[in-house]
């Protein structure tokens, strides 16, 4: 009698790895969700990057779409050492202060120096999800399980260019007004039972201690001071056209104002992108975006003492305001 034979199940082919993937993106609320399906981190102030470990390669996407691996070439050297061979970590690259708070525009100027002229463990990426690792895509996972992927590759209290994000026990609300007292831009709840969807769609919220925003600079006033600007011009979408939503004349320095007048100065154009009319004013292409902080809006539709946080690239797909 022939004997049984045991034969293993055939193994499952691996996932394709995604070249690019759209990020999952937080929508904006008034307070924190509650329940216990809901974990909550601190909101970082910088960049949103995919780091993409691939055999013989690190790549780092923008959320828009861009290869600026040159641009943070300490992260790809480190994902390298992480012990993987595909893997794709969805994150944020930072500069803290002395607080350990992110700063939008210490990052700015940090990106913007010859890398020679800063510490290369200046620019930090702090990991909060894993989308892909050894032939598996990990999307249709619920956060749940990819964190626990995810911290047994970057460590809670790794202390080095490569951060985890962590995930804070804790009531929302209480969570939040601390996030506030310490100066922080705000929180970040996610769903822990969800799978990872590109776009926005509410399994991930966030929850913003001040009002700060994206708009498109279409303009300039310039200063009194020789070479340097006075206010910028500042405009919101509004379906597919832009609306000039005020000006704002605070929050940089005066190198500061003297780079950006220069960098502006490269885009003039004789048809602006608004209609406005402005003795004095310069107009620019729209093609640069204003990271602005403010109070509120007025009766008129115009930002209450904005002040400027930074710079972007309107071609990064840099998440505009959109006026209802």
């Amino acid at each position: 009698m022939a004997r049984a034979t045991s034969k293993k199940p055939p193994e499952e082919p691996p996932d394709p790895m995604p070249a690019r993937i759209d990020p999952c993106v937080a929508m904006l609320v008034d307070k924190p969700p509650k329940g216990r399906d809901w974990a909550f981190e601190v909101k970082w102030d910088g960049y949103r990057l995919a780091v993409h470990v691939e055999p013989g390669r690190v790549r780092i996407i923008t959320r828009g779409g861009y290869d600026w691996t040159d641009r943070f070439a300490p992260i790809a050297a480190e994902a390298r050492l992480l012990g993987h061979a595909t893997m794709i970590l969805d994150g944020e690259a930072v500069v803290l202060d002395d607080k350990g708070r992110s700063d939008f525009g210490m990052l700015q100027r940090a990106l913007g120096r010859k890398p020679s002229l800063h510490d290369p463990h200046e620019i930090l990426f702090f990991a909060f999800d894993l989308l892909y690792l050894d032939g598996r895509d990990l999307r249709r996972l619920p956060l749940s399980e990819r964190r626990l992927l995810l911290e047994s590759i970057v460590v809670v209290g790794r202390a080095s260019v490569i951060r985890l994000s962590e995930e804070v026990e804790a009531d929302g609300e209480e969570f939040f007004r601390i996030a506030c007292e310490h100066g922080l831009e705000g929180i970040v709840a996610k769903h822990r039972e969800k799978p990872y969807r590109s776009g926005r769609y509410g399994d991930w919220q966030k929850i913003k201690c001040v009002l700060r925003d994206s708009f498109v600079i279409v303009g300039y006033e310039p200063s009194t001071m020789p070479g340097a600007i006075g206010r910028l011009l500042l405009a919101a979408k509004k379906g597919a056209s832009l609306v000039y939503v005020g000006g704002c004349g605070t929050g940089w320095s005066h190198q500061e104002s003297l780079k950006l007048r220069e960098l502006l100065d490269t885009i003039k154009t004789d048809k602006p992108a608004v209609s406005l009319r402005r003795k004095g004013a310069i107009f620019t292409k729209p093609l640069l975006v204003a990271e602005t902080e403010y109070r509120a809006w007025t009766d008129e539709g115009k930002l209450r003492h904005p002040s400027f946080k930074g710079i972007r690239e309107r071609a990064d797909d840099a998440e505009l305001f959109e006026l209802g």
